[in-house]
């Protein structure tokens, strides 16, 4: 899978955004996932595009232009136009654009994917709302709930780290919300990491009450205040921000430390005897996760991310927001009692021990393939006026045995000479064949299609000829070389392939409706609005007949010109290849993403030589029409009657019994 990760923080800037966008990155690229990266630049010397990270990473990363908040110049807001984020994202093919706390590159971001009509997963980790009433900008708290709702309900799916959050963006009308937490690091955060030599170059013999995170205003670390008097505890702030300053002079027994990492910040979490936080803002709250993971109990306050993370009176306690009395008792509580103090910590430790980022990496992945089915439903519901789908559950393999495909030169296979003899050709449906024949005893295919056949031949050759067969799968592909004609009319083809395929449907056989699409070249434009047209309509079949749907106009690869033969209207075998793997992925063909990339690493296609394309392929082309004569003139399907593949093998010719 290609996944764009548009994120509004990125390195050098560490913050709970970038921690989560590092560790899913890490975790698609371990699993062999193409990502490309697309953040704020760092500063003014910072290059725009591919600039290398410290964190080591060696994929795409661009960096867009950027501007410092003024009250924060830490954090840096990018001002990319829509066009040049979707051609960053058009050179990229993305399957999926993953939008990590989308507010202002995010929303250019989801301007961008939705022009190119690719689905979106946005992760709601920033409440800019309580940021914006924290920090008293008149009138700005009701502007920021406006557009969070406006861009989050655009998204094809949203992704809330906590309960609280899921209620705030289910009050703002925000539908399809789904839950996906944050993993928790737990060899690097442990209770083995506390440090006695550390603990007394801080405080010698006193306990450590501590808190880690940003100091700014939205953390309200100024209420911990009430806990700088108790006998025999010491405050620890670890962490920098433009609230340091301010922070320094109203709490003048705390020790703060500056900002600390790696290792050192480990040592600093499991050396605390209680682990304080204060912020009534938080989505979800890493730090506090990563405190558990240290073994160290938790007093944090009862409303947003913490909810879902503080067992109170098992590994910690949730305080009355806003009630500093409440906090000065809970912390009282834990550090006049050892013994107390000691099974929190154990239960804190325990809580986390399945919360890790490898298994929210997987369900981030599962979240991913939801959207990809989820957009051309949303695509065909908003262009004819409908409330999109809640969810679209995701299609399972049925024991199929008879399939059949129909179509024209693009079913047929041509061009797609991968391993075939001299003038035979092989094709997308041929190497589907073969995926579905997997763990069948026996299974039977036929080929109908032929090249430069139209939806009239579909209509009066094809599809009677199936039906003949008793299939149990059909694919159709059809209708390209009627929408380059003269007058072509969309609407009126969709409804003739409409009937055929509630005529199939009739039947009881699956109908597996595959939408035409065209190469990245600017000729091919004059046709885009009938294609998006007629693939509208087809998606409106595929939903009102239950039929599987391969939206081959919503998959950017496929305009890739590298997809296409040299004639440049049919496929090469790589672009075959792909349009087999992603069918297998619609019908629910187990692990059709991983056979595909496997496939395809051990393949490559020789181009023609170069300039071939006029002599070879225009100029016959143009004699033909001058002659009023057609490529499929006099030719036959390749598999006018089912051949049998046993278990994937060589097919062989066989009577339907």
């Amino acid at each position: 899978m290609r996944v764009a990760l548009v994120a509004e923080s990125y390195l050098p800037h560490m913050n709970g955004v970038t921690h989560s966008v590092l560790q899913m990155v890490r975790h698609l690229e371990g699993r062999g996932h193409e990502v490309l990266v697309v953040a704020p630049q760092s500063g003014p010397d910072a290059h725009s595009a591919g600039r290398p990270v410290s964190s080591g990473r060696r994929d795409r990363t661009v960096l867009m232009p950027s501007v410092p908040m003024p009250s924060y110049p830490d954090v840096r807001v990018a001002y990319p136009t829509t066009a040049r984020l979707a051609r960053v994202l058009r050179d990229f093919h993305p399957d999926v654009v993953h939008l990590a706390s989308p507010f202002a590159l995010g929303w250019k971001g989801q301007n961008a994917a939705d022009a190119l009509r690719l689905p979106t997963v946005a992760v709601y980790q920033t409440d800019v709302v309580a940021y914006a009433e924290r920090y008293g900008v008149p009138g700005a708290a009701p502007l920021a709930a406006a557009h969070v709702a406006r861009l989050h309900k655009r998204a094809t799916l949203t992704l809330v780290p906590s309960s609280s959050a899921e209620h705030q963006l289910a009050g703002l009308g925000i539908d399809r919300l789904r839950r996906w937490g944050r993993g928790v690091d737990a060899e690097r955060f442990r209770p083995e990491r506390r440090d006695e030599a550390w603990r007394a170059a801080i405080a010698p013999g006193e306990l450590l009450v501590g808190y880690m995170g940003r100091l700014a205003a939205e953390k309200q670390v100024e209420d911990l205040r009430v806990l700088c008097d108790i006998p025999g505890v010491r405050l620890v702030i670890v962490g920098d921000g433009p609230e340091r300053a301010r922070l320094e002079r109203e709490l003048p027994r705390a020790v703060f430390t500056g900002f600390l990492g790696g290792e050192a910040l480990a040592v600093a979490l499991a050396s605390f005897d209680v682990f304080v936080h204060p912020g009534e803002s938080e989505t979800f709250c890493q730090t506090v996760q990563e405190a558990l993971a240290s073994g160290v109990p938790v007093v944090a306050t009862g409303r947003g991310g913490p909810v879902d993370l503080v067992r109170s009176s098992v590994d910690g306690w949730l305080y009355r927001p806003g009630d500093l009395d409440d906090l000065r008792a809970r912390v009282l509580d834990l550090t006049g009692d050892d013994a107390k103090r000691r099974s929190f910590g154990a239960a804190a430790r325990e809580s986390v021990a399945s919360r890790t980022w490898e298994s929210l990496g997987e369900q981030l992945v599962d979240y991913y393939r939801e959207a990809q089915r989820l957009r051309p439903r949303d695509d065909a519901s908003r262009e004819r006026g409908r409330p999109r789908p809640e969810a679209v559950e995701p299609p399972s393999p049925r024991p199929w045995r008879r399939y059949v495909a129909l179509g024209d030169s693009l079913t047929e296979g041509l061009c797609d000479t991968s391993r075939m003899e001299a003038g035979e050709y092989r094709g997308w449906a041929d190497r589907l064949a073969t995926l579905l024949a997997q763990n069948r005893r026996e299974f039977r295919y036929a080929n109908l299609a032929v090249r430069s056949r139209r939806v009239r031949d579909l209509v009066d050759e094809q599809a009677p000829a199936a039906l003949a067969m008793r299939p149990d799968l059909v694919s159709i592909f059809m209708g390209a070389n009627d929408l380059v004609g003269h007058g072509a009319d969309p609407v009126a083809l969709a409804r003739e392939v409409e009937g055929v395929v509630r005529e199939i449907r009739a039947t009881g056989a699956d109908v597996l409706l595959v939408t035409p699409f065209l190469p990245q070249r600017a000729a091919a434009r004059i046709f885009l609005r009938r294609f998006s047209a007629y693939a509208l309509e087809l998606r409106r079949v595929a939903a009102e007949t239950d039929s599987y749907l391969l939206d081959g106009a919503v998959l950017p690869a496929l305009g890739d010109l590298g997809m296409w033969a040299d004639d440049k209207v049919h496929l090469r075998s790589r672009g075959h290849r792909y349009l087999a793997y992603r069918a297998a992925e619609a019908l629910g063909v187990p692990d059709a993403e991983t056979l595909g990339g496997l496939d395809d690493a051990l393949h490559a296609d020789e181009d023609d030589p170069q300039g071939a394309w006029l002599r070879r392929h225009a100029l016959p082309w143009v004699w033909r029409r001058m002659r009023g004569r057609t490529a499929g003139d006099g030719l036959v399907a390749k598999h006018d009657d089912y051949v049998v593949i046993p278990g994937g093998r060589a097919p062989r010719r066989s009577k339907l019994a």
